[in-house]
C-alpha cells in the first residue's frame, strides 16, 4: 500500500533523463521554432538519438517496446518545454499504431524499422468534409486487379511532408458507410502524392500541417493493413489508445506553463513584496497545480488502460484527453495573467503554450465529441 500511488523507479528516471534532454536540447530552440514556423529539426535529432523518436516500436522491429506509460511521460516533458517538438514521437505513434494493432509480421518488418530508424509516420483520416463523422470519407480506394488505385485528399494531417509513410483511411464501398472502409500504407515516394501548402495555424507551427493529395496512387495489396472494410474499427480502436497521448501533450504544456508562472511570481515585486504573497495570486496557482495533478493522475490511469487494452479504455482516454486539455486551457491562460503584460508577449513562453494548448481540445476529436464517447461508455 505505501507505493500505490507512486510510480516505479525506472518511470521516474525515464522522467528525468527525457527531462534533461528536453531542457538541454529542446528548450534552447522552442521559441524560434515557434516564431519561424519551422521544423523542430533539433528535438527531431537529439529525440531520435535517444531512442525517444519512436520509443513505442517493439524491440523485435528495432524498437526501445516502451510502454503505454513510458511514452506518456516522453510526450509531456517534450511539450512542457515545446509542444510542437512533442508531436514527434506522438505523431509517430498515431501513425504507425493501426500498423501495430493490424498488421502482419511481414509489414511491421517493412515498416516499423524504418520508423524506429528515424523516419516518420502520420495518420490520415480527416476530410474537409469528414471530421467529427470520420466515416463520411470520400477518399477512394478502387480495387484493381490484385491491388488498389487510391484517389482524394486528406486535411490537417501532422508532419505532412516530413513523414515518410501515412496511414491512409479510405472507402472502398461507400454503400457501407462505415464498414467499407479500408487502411492503408502510404509512401511519399509513392507515384500521384503530393502536399498542399502549410497552414498557417495559431498554435503548434513547428509541426508542418498540410494537405495530402493521392492522384491516382497505385498501391499492391500488401499495403493493406487489415482486412477490407475493417479500416473505421481500426482507426477508431487506434484513437483510444493515441487519445492518451493528446493528454499527455496537454499535461506537459499545462506543467510548463505553472512552473514558469510560479517562478514569476516569486520574482516580481509590486508594493514592495513578491506577488505570490498576494493570496489572490495563491489561488490561481493552487488550483492550477491542483487541475493538474488531477489530470496527470486521470492520464496515467489512462496509459496504463491503454497498455493492458483494458474494457474501458475508450471512457478513460476520451475522460484523460478533455480533462488535461481543458485543465491546459486554463492553467495557460491563467498563466498569462500572473505574468500581466510580459505573459503577453512572446519574450516569455506561456502566450505560445496558450496557442498550442488550444489545439488539444479540437484534434483527435474534439471535447464535444470526447463528452458523446465518455457518455456512451460510462463505466
Amino acid at each position: 500500500m505505501d507505493h500505490l500511488f507512486e510510480l516505479p523507479t525506472e518511470y521516474e528516471d525515464l522522467r528525468a533523463s527525457v527531462r534533461a534532454l528536453a531542457e538541454n536540447e529542446i528548450a534552447p530552440f522552442a521559441h524560434d521554432v515557434d516564431e519561424q514556423a519551422r521544423f523542430p529539426e533539433e528535438a527531431h535529432k537529439a529525440l531520435q538519438k535517444a531512442g525517444l523518436a519512436a520509443s513505442h516500436v517493439p524491440t523485435e522491429f528495432g524498437g526501445d517496446g516502451a510502454d503505454s506509460l513510458a511514452v506518456t511521460i516522453i510526450i509531456e516533458e517534450v511539450a512542457r518545454v515545446c509542444g510542437s517538438s512533442s508531436l514527434i514521437p506522438a505523431v509517430n505513434k498515431l501513425g504507425s499504431l493501426p500498423l501495430i494493432l493490424a498488421g502482419t509480421a511481414e509489414q511491421k518488418e517493412r515498416w516499423l524499422r524504418p520508423l524506429a530508424q528515424g523516419k516518420g509516420f502520420s495518420y490520415c483520416l480527416s476530410e474537409s468534409q469528414a471530421g467529427s463523422d470520420a466515416s463520411a470519407l470520400s477518399t477512394k480506394a478502387l480495387q484493381v486487379g490484385d491491388g488498389w488505385v487510391l484517389n482524394g485528399s486528406k486535411k490537417w494531417i501532422s508532419n505532412a511532408g516530413f513523414s515518410d509513410f501515412y496511414t491512409v483511411l479510405a472507402s472502398n464501398d461507400s454503400s457501407k458507410g462505415a464498414k467499407g472502409i479500408t487502411a492503408f500504407i502510404v509512401e511519399k515516394s509513392d507515384e500521384g502524392v503530393s502536399f498542399g501548402a502549410h497552414e498557417k495555424k495559431m498554435g503548434f507551427r513547428g509541426s508542418p500541417t498540410r494537405e495530402v493529395y493521392f492522384d491516382n496512387v497505385k498501391l499492391s495489396d500488401d499495403r493493406r493493413i487489415g482486412e477490407i472494410g475493417a479500416g473505421f474499427t481500426i482507426a477508431m480502436n487506434t484513437l483510444d489508445h493515441t487519445r492518451v497521448t493528446i493528454a499527455a501533450q496537454a499535461l506537459g504544456l499545462a506543467q510548463g506553463a505553472l512552473d514558469v508562472a510560479s517562478k514569476y511570481a516569486h520574482e516580481r515585486h509590486q508594493f514592495g513584496k513578491p506577488i505570490f504573497d498576494f493570496q489572490g495570486i495563491q489561488f490561481m496557482l493552487a488550483d492550477m497545480a491542483m487541475n493538474i495533478a488531477a489530470a496527470r493522475q486521470l492520464t496515467y490511469a489512462a496509459a496504463a488502460k491503454s497498455e493492458r487494452n483494458a474494457g474501458d479504455l475508450r471512457f478513460f482516454s476520451a475522460a484523460g484527453k478533455c480533462f488535461a486539455s481543458d485543465t491546459a486551457m486554463k492553467v495557460t491562460t491563467d498563466a498569462i495573467q500572473i505574468l500581466g503584460g510580459y505573459g503577453y508577449v512572446s519574450d516569455y513562453p506561456v502566450e505560445r503554450m496558450m496557442r498550442d494548448a488550444k489545439l488539444t481540445q479540437i484534434y483527435e476529436g474534439t471535447n464535444q465529441i470526447q463528452r458523446i464517447v465518455m457518455a456512451r461508455n460510462l463505466p
